[in-house]
């Protein structure tokens, strides 16, 4: 053992030998354990300089599986939970293998417990030292502007599972996302950005694991460093970073960018009766937060939240950030809890530590950057105070169109700001439109085909009585509860999809669309569905004519929007009508009785074409009424059909001042013909 540095911690491997470091400044002491077909050979890391415990060991590379113990006291009450008992991962582990063993002795009790008798190397996923190197060629960030960005998020298995042009060995995986056939659809559909959803090594939560389910969707992180491994085709050993890699240089070189879904706000160590894994066990009061007296600040409702206010926290968030910057090549974050991460001793502070980092990073600062605004708490609903340059998931935006959809919106004056780019959240500080990442559904709630086939979740089979998942997904079912063979309900649920599609890629902002929702996928009513891993949460790829419809609508509209800019920025002259055919007046913003409101954008000067856009959610038929569309003097020749999620008009050219009739719960896309 060579004494190594300390600049850089985790395991950095060279040509002869391998540097280790951690953190753990109250240690007594740190082992580092090397494993092999041998078994574990522990060694004393035999130098500490500024709290890090480092050594350097002659012939070791990578692909080498290897851990840390560390001893000191253990006082729960003042944050040390030490015990070498315990095998813990690197926090900077590039790669991770292995399972954590649900029989195995993982909860945390004092090193002395005689449940500890025997080791508990075998129990717990172990680090594997990683060769960073990787053949990028001419790769480079596609740094799509935010104007044009349209978002798709994605699960790397959900989406390949059921995909009939990914081989069997490399459906759910990153190789398999990174297939041609993949990739191809991801540009039929028009999309510029993948936000996949967490890709950093994560495990199952005993309470999930003793009802045989599985956290499916990531959201129990264990490693900020490390791709999952499960997701590899070429399995856990090392090989998970080569091949991450890869899937984001192709998704590139097609001109997408990756984005990640990042849980830096708790770990999967939960709760203080949690499995001690990793940061627990080397410095339980720095990186988490301790309520006075003892016990955990648990303000993301998952035991614990990282104190990322402290400087060992704020750097293992930052370091992990560069990383998948800098070696993995992706090209933003959206925050989970956001909230939480600007934890300071006074509430979630807008100025806290880690916006002041990233702010000031050279690496993070021009990376697109998305906040979901809110943590488990009341305090912690932050919806329009993310400074510039963060955007935020708008959930106002996702509420006020699934009610006036559901007809329960009381008027549209809500509705307008949400369409226009929600400058009553983000005009008073000058930030434009794309600070608001629309969506209307998302991983986490109903899909867009069960928002309009269910008005109560069906959460059974997740194993805990109905009591989780959100009891307001402000759905309604169309007149039946679930699956329905009466063809008007039919009908009407497809339309009424349609139109909150619709809705969504002609409003102002940054579109999110969620994978599978533009072919109809269905969880069967289920609101919550983080614990199946199965065709309840897989795309099903089979064509399906009932909703094919909204495919088509999608890469329709997503190519309307990337053909003019007038149809999601604030660009021109913009008109609010009211069916009547004039202009919306005072008194109609306060009506709630109105269900029908249009947007008459001018696309000028970029183009001589103006867009109208009705929304008619009343349930009877009604005369949509048709201006000039001219922007010029002398009129025009009328109006060109774009999208009618009726059917009523498709197809049709309008002469202007015409009023079509169309039935209830239609959107209406018209485009203005040139005047010559």
């Amino acid at each position: 053992m060579l004494p190594g540095t300390h600049e850089r911690l985790g395991a950095t491997p060279g040509p002869t030998s391998t540097t280790f470091a951690v953190w753990a400044p109250e240690a007594t002491g740190v082992e580092l354990c090397l494993f092999d077909a041998d078994g574990e050979q522990r060694v004393a890391l035999p130098d500490r300089t500024l709290g890090v415990w480092h050594g350097a060991v002659p012939g070791v590379g990578p692909g080498r599986r290897y851990g840390f113990r560390a001893d000191g006291p253990y006082d729960p009450d003042a944050g040390h939970r030490f015990n070498p008992n315990r095998l813990l991962l690197d926090p900077y582990a590039r790669a991770v293998t292995g399972v954590l063993d649900p029989t195995g002795p993982v909860d945390d009790v004092p090193p002395d417990d005689l449940r500890f008798a025997r080791d508990s190397a075998a129990h717990v996923p172990l680090s594997v030292v990683v060769d960073d190197r990787f053949d990028w060629g001419d790769d480079g960030p596609p740094r799509t502007p935010w104007a044009d960005t349209v978002v798709y998020e994605a699960h790397v298995r959900g989406l390949t599972m059921r995909h009939p042009g990914v081989p069997e060995p490399l459906r759910g995986t990153y190789a398999g996302l990174a297939h041609p056939s993949v990739v191809d659809e991801l540009l039929r559909l028009g999309v510029t950005a993948v936000e996949l959803l967490p890709v950093q090594q994560f495990v199952t939560e005993p309470g999930v694991r003793e009802r045989g389910l599985v956290n499916y969707w990531g959201y129990n992180t264990l490693g900020f460093f490390a791709p999952h491994g499960a997701y590899a085709s070429t399995g856990d050993g090392g090989g998970q970073v080569a091949e991450f890699k890869q899937l984001v240089k192709t998704l590139h070189a097609a001109g997408i960018e990756v984005l990640l879904d990042v849980v830096y706000n708790h770990t999967a160590e939960g709760g203080p009766g949690g499995p001690t894994l990793s940061l627990r066990g080397l410095g339980d009061g720095s990186y988490y937060r301790q309520e006075a007296g003892g016990g955990y600040a648990d303000v993301t409702g998952c035991g614990n939240t990282v104190q990322v206010a402290h400087p060992a926290a704020l750097r293992l968030v930052t370091d992990s950030l560069r990383y998948w910057v800098t070696e993995m090549h992706v090209d933003g974050f959206r925050f989970d809890l956001a909230p939480a991460l600007l934890r300071t001793a006074h509430g979630p502070d807008p100025a806290a530590p880690l916006l002041t980092a990233i702010d000031r990073d050279p690496v993070l600062r021009d990376v697109k950057l998305v906040a979901e605004p809110w943590d488990a708490t009341s305090e912690g609903y932050l919806l329009g105070r993310f400074p510039p340059p963060w955007r935020e998931w708008n959930d106002r935006f996702r509420d006020t169109v699934r009610d006036f959809w559901r007809g329960r919106s009381g008027g549209v004056r809500d509705l307008a700001y949400r369409l226009s780019g929600s400058s009553d959240l983000y005009g008073d500080d000058g930030r434009r439109p794309f600070a608001s990442v629309n969506l209307v559904t998302a991983h986490d709630g109903l899909t867009l085909r069960d928002l309009v086939s269910y008005e109560h979740k069906h959460n059974e089979a997740n194993g805990e009585d109905g009591r989780d998942g959100t009891g307001d997904d402000r759905s309604w079912n169309c007149g039946a509860e679930g699956e329905s063979d009466d063809c008007d309900v039919l009908a009407l649920r497809r339309r009424q999809a349609a139109n909150l599609l619709g809705t969504l890629l002609l409003s102002t902002g940054v579109p999110m669309l969620v994978a599978g929702d533009e072919r109809g996928r269905t969880q069967r009513g289920n609101n919550n569905a983080f614990c199946h891993d199965g065709p309840l949460t897989w795309v099903d790829w089979a064509p399906d004519p009932q909703w094919a419809h909204l495919t088509d609508l999608t890469t329709r509209l997503v190519a309307l929007r990337g053909a003019h800019p007038v149809l999601r920025q604030r660009l021109g002259p913009l008109s609010w009508l009211h069916p009547d055919g004039r202009e919306m007046q005072l008194s109609d913003w306060y009506d709630a009785t109105l269900a029908t409101v249009g947007m008459l954008r001018d696309g000028s000067p970029l183009e001589d074409r103006k867009f109208l856009l009705w929304l008619h959610a009343g349930a009877d038929a009604v005369p949509l009424w048709t201006p000039s569309g001219s922007s010029e003097a002398g009129g025009s020749p009328g109006w060109e059909v774009l999208a009618d999620t009726s059917g009523a008009v498709t197809g049709q050219r309008l002469s202007e001042y015409a009023a079509p009739r169309v039935p209830g719960r239609t959107l209406l896309l018209l485009g203005s013909l040139p005047a010559h």
